[in-house]
């Protein structure tokens, strides 16, 4: 119900902390007075590693108001279980560990690997290939659409003054799902690039490292300015399809869904713009 609520992933597990024994550094603190080391491979945003795995050894950012607030914000309470919804309903939340807690002074974390790792090899094998690479994180955690349209503008800039040019993003989009078919957030992204670059001579990718998109087989997806004709050859209706949630079925169809299988990782994910 989370994943589904739009909410990004930082909101999403500052609730998570607040309903566990080990998240939100409760780990850390049963764990005391141990040395702890924590070696990270982050799918979080780089300024909020206490939401990775949401931080079962890292002094909690988050508060117990914040949970209400977001629960507020998204209209959460009606749709929790009810086991959950009346720790809400009765402000019965705990506390989680903050920075000032004993544990902590034993603890020390590194990143061995992050999304910034993922775009620096984007931007290395792009570079190899020609283009003139540019790497704009802008739109980490927005709305699916309005990441598109901010993303192809820039790129459309940058063509007026190079060519080719490589535009990569990395982060993740928000996607609040009704009533979803089989997708995920790369590949709605994706097919809505599609309807706004069609018959234009560019070129999106937009895929998760962990090879796994929503509750679809597919990392995500590649499409350019033929994929809406294609599709619609194929029997599809693209903006029905949006609506519905239900991108897998089409970009599958057409050959154009990126299928790796999981890859051991998850750095968060990748959106490649090419124009040329």
């Amino acid at each position: 119900m989370l994943v589904h609520s739009g909410a990004p992933i930082a909101e999403i597990n500052a609730i998570r902390k607040h309903l566990s024994a080990v998240k939100g550094g409760r780990l850390a603190k049963a764990a005391s007075p141990a040395q702890q080391v924590s070696l990270l491979v982050s799918d979080v945003p780089a300024n909020a590693p206490d939401a990775l795995a949401s931080g079962p050894t890292m002094p909690d950012s988050t508060s117990v108001e914040d949970c209400y607030r977001l629960a507020q914000k998204y209209d959460l309470a009606s749709q929790f279980p009810a086991s959950v919804r009346e720790l809400f309903v009765r402000h019965a939340l705990e506390e989680t560990p903050k920075s000032d807690e004993p544990a902590f002074q034993r603890s020390r974390w590194w990143t061995l690997l992050s999304n910034q790792t993922a775009a620096e090899e984007a931007s290395i094998a792009a570079e190899r290939a020609g283009f003139l690479v540019r790497v704009d994180n802008t739109c980490d955690d927005w709305d699916y659409a309005n990441a598109a349209d901010y993303l192809l503008q820039k790129a459309r800039e940058l063509r007026r003054q190079f060519s080719p040019v490589c535009l990569i993003s990395g982060g993740e989009v928000t996607v609040k799902v009704v009533n979803g078919g089989v997708g995920g957030r790369n590949l709605q992204f994706a097919l809505v690039c599609a309807e706004k670059i069609a018959s234009e001579q560019m070129c999106v990718l937009s895929a998760g490292t962990d090879g796994v998109d929503g509750n679809s087989p597919a990392a995500g997806a590649v499409v350019d300015g033929s994929t809406v004709q294609r599709a619609t050859e194929a029997g599809f209706d693209p903006r029905k399809v949006l609506e519905r949630f239900d991108a897998y079925p089409l970009f599958h169809a057409i050959g154009d869904a990126i299928e790796t299988g999981p890859t051991g990782n998850n750095l968060r994910d990748l959106r490649i713009v090419l124009a040329y």
